[in-house]
């Protein structure tokens, strides 16, 4: 083998040697990038992006329900924001809620809450914080009601006050029978319901 040919191939070797090398580092250093684990916190960052992510995809906007209640009197129940509850698809978490229900004697009742809950199969519903409720000259006020359409009435409760035309009350619960057209008024730790009547 002439020196010119033992110079080409040592050249060929190296050179295939090298280019094997820089395969191995980079493909070795790709193979371990892959392997490389997740510390617990960034694993937490990750998931709270990812449901925050997924909540805010299952944000509805101005959505309204209709229906009629088991004696048959109509209602729509409005929100600004929802949610589907990711337990149970059947309840929807709202904020901004607004209720109008239109009774069979042609009265109505219009209520209106910061959040509210609603359930579109029982067609229950529950409304939180700063409730007000108008019923023909009476004003409502108070932090829970809810509406029972199997039961068929609607509970009020936590710093009720009533403004009326005949005076102004507090109590603790007011009880509201739809089917039987009656109220009953609550007050708990034997505390008594407090009344301001005006006299013409």
């Amino acid at each position: 083998m002439t020196r010119v040919r033992k110079l080409k191939l040592t050249q060929l070797s190296l050179l295939i040697i090298g280019l094997l090398i820089v395969f191995f580092t980079y493909f070795e250093k790709e193979r371990s990038d892959q392997k490389k684990i997740i510390s617990r916190a960034e694993q937490e960052v990750i998931n709270v992006k990812l449901k925050k992510y997924s909540d805010e995809n299952n944000v509805f906007y101005n959505i309204q329900y209709t229906g009629i209640d088991l004696e048959g009197n109509r209602y729509t129940i409005k929100s600004e924001e929802a949610v589907n509850s990711s337990n149970n698809t059947k309840i929807v978490n709202m904020k901004k809620v607004q209720a109008t229900f239109y009774f069979k004697d042609n009265t109505v009742l219009n209520v209106f809450s910061k959040s509210g809950i609603y359930n579109n199969k029982t067609l229950d519903m529950v409304f939180n914080e700063d409730v007000k409720a108008f019923y023909e000259n009476t004003e409502l006020f108070a932090e829970k009601a809810e509406f029972s359409n199997s039961g068929s009435f609607l509970s009020i409760s936590k710093d009720v006050k009533v403004n009326d035309p005949k005076g102004t009350m507090f109590a603790d619960k007011l009880l509201f029978d739809i089917k039987k057209k009656t109220l009953d008024i609550a007050s708990f730790d034997n505390k008594k319901v407090n009344t301001i009547v005006k006299y013409k």
